[in-house]
């Protein structure tokens, strides 16, 4: 046991540096390091999968009339990337950025703002004008429709069940 510790010494005092020079020689951290997340509010859709795969649940979103605001309190991250595995736009990253020191804790905070979607038939805000832009855009294309046929993504859940319902007593389905 004191041979090995011995050893131990004689290798440190051969490298006579044990530690990296951190504050006065940074050097970038490892490709694949995970380190402060980064929101791309061009790309945020809102459909909120980040909050659900969130294990320290510092993703919140809360609807507020007509609008969708998503906060990330970002002291709370563990840095475990599900939330950027999860996007399905790719709009969370996670930077190389590790230094995240500061004076505010509000510095540590991302919010989002989206805009809601309102039924056509009661005006009830139920989702945000991105998901369904990019679903009237994208599912015609995908299964060769025409885009009036999705008319009724513009209809909340309720009314689209008031509607289906419409459909089946006329015979129409």
């Amino acid at each position: 046991m004191i041979g090995s510790k011995l050893k131990e010494a004689i290798i440190c005092l051969k490298n006579l540096r044990v530690t990296l020079p951190y504050p006065a020689q940074p050097s970038p951290p490892p490709e694949g390091f995970r380190g402060r997340l980064e929101v791309n509010i061009d790309k945020c859709i809102g459909c909120g999968a980040c909050v659900n795969a969130c294990p320290p649940r510092l993703i919140n979103i809360s609807d507020i009339d007509t609008r969708r605001i998503i906060k990330f309190v970002l002291g709370k991250c563990a840095y475990c990337a599900r939330c950027a595995e999860v996007c399905p736009e790719e709009a969370i990253v996670m930077t190389r950025e590790f230094e995240l020191a500061t004076e505010d804790k509000g510095d540590l905070n991302i919010i989002l703002e989206l805009i809601m979607a309102k039924c056509g038939r009661c005006s009830t805000a139920f989702t945000t004008r991105r998901i369904i832009d990019k679903l009237m855009a994208k599912v015609p294309k995908e299964i060769g429709i025409e885009p009036s046929a999705l008319d009724w993504l513009n209809l909340c859940p309720s009314c689209r069940k008031i509607r289906e319902g419409q459909k089946i007593s006329e015979g129409m389905v």
